[in-house]
């Protein structure tokens, strides 16, 4: 059982390493001479992120630097010996930054309400400015795959945009690169990764007591979903990769108005008066066959 248990951990963390290089080199995230800020919350996926950026460090063909930085937000018990303390024992580079935005999202926010947007600009515009105190090339941050399809049903669902969060982007002020490089990477896969670390997590608290923000409602969703309907995730996360505009409805990215047929054949067009039909994925193939075999055995018994 314990080798087999060795064998299970030794293969999360190839694939885990292996989805953050394909990541970093599907979007071009790391370069040569990179300096990589990465933003550490104290949380599973941010230390996972840490963790497997500096494996691949250690690895990579091209050199590049990392430094850690942690907002102190001073959130009233919040263990501000946690960070330094585990960064220093495993000899990485890092900056603590003390800032109280925690004041300002209590006074500014009624309560009850939810802090996480204001939160989230506070402590954005400080990294940004710590980013460039440090002469930092690309900003990493640690959402993972199950963020961006929230983020896609999020906006969906409540702001009417088909909009999710992308792997790599400008930040805001135009100033730096922000990525993501656990874009592939699932949340349960980098929770048992973090458990297996034994990595030294602070709760947030500043949030975590809030009940039916709608980030919940959508996250319950997509666990139901994934019960379920295993491989629907990942089926949905291909189709962000896998757009085409000509079959939405955005006129400012499509030109409708001037679509004109041209008598040739379209590859990718739309089989007018046909209902469109989808190849069952292999999982959904997996339960149908067991399914079958269990109704077979209750038959039989």
């Amino acid at each position: 059982m314990q080798k087999k248990q060795q064998y299970n951990n030794h293969k999360l963390q190839k694939r885990l390493r292996r989805l953050v290089g394909t990541a970093i080199a599907d979007f071009n995230m790391i370069e040569a001479g990179d300096r990589v800020m990465v933003c550490l919350s104290g949380g599973k996926d941010s230390y996972a992120l840490l963790d497997i950026l500096r494996n691949l460090q250690a690895h990579a063909p091209l050199p590049f630097e990392l430094v850690a930085v942690n907002l102190d937000q001073k959130q009233p018990g919040f263990p501000e010996q946690v960070l330094p303390g585990y960064l220093t024992s495993i000899d990485m580079p890092f900056r603590i930054v003390e800032q109280d935005t925690y004041s300002v999202v209590k006074r500014v926010i009624a309560e009850g309400k939810t802090t996480c947007s204001l939160c989230s600009r506070l402590r954005r515009g400080v990294l940004y400015r710590v980013a460039g105190e440090l002469g930092a090339t690309k900003i990493a941050l640690g959402h993972h795959r199950d963020d961006i399809l929230e983020t896609l049903f999020l906006n969906m669902f409540y702001g009417g945009k088909l909009k999710a969060m992308p792997p790599k982007l400008v930040s805001d002020d135009g100033q730096h690169i922000v990525i993501r490089p656990l874009a592939y990477c699932k949340e349960k896969d980098l929770a048992a990764y973090a458990e297996l670390a034994e990595f030294p997590i602070i709760p947030c608290n500043l949030c975590g007591s809030q009940k039916n923000m709608q980030r919940q409602a959508i996250k319950e969703m997509m666990q139901q979903w994934d019960k379920k309907f295993p491989g629907r995730l990942e089926t949905m996360f291909r189709s962000i990769q896998n757009i085409q505009l000509s079959h939405l409805a955005d006129t400012t990215r499509y030109d409708f108005y001037n679509l004109k047929a041209h008598g040739k054949p379209t590859s990718d067009g739309d089989i007018a008066f046909d209902e469109e039909t989808f190849e069952p994925t292999i999982e959904e193939i997996l339960i149908s066959n067991t399914e079958e075999i269990n109704d077979n055995s209750i038959i039989s018994g």
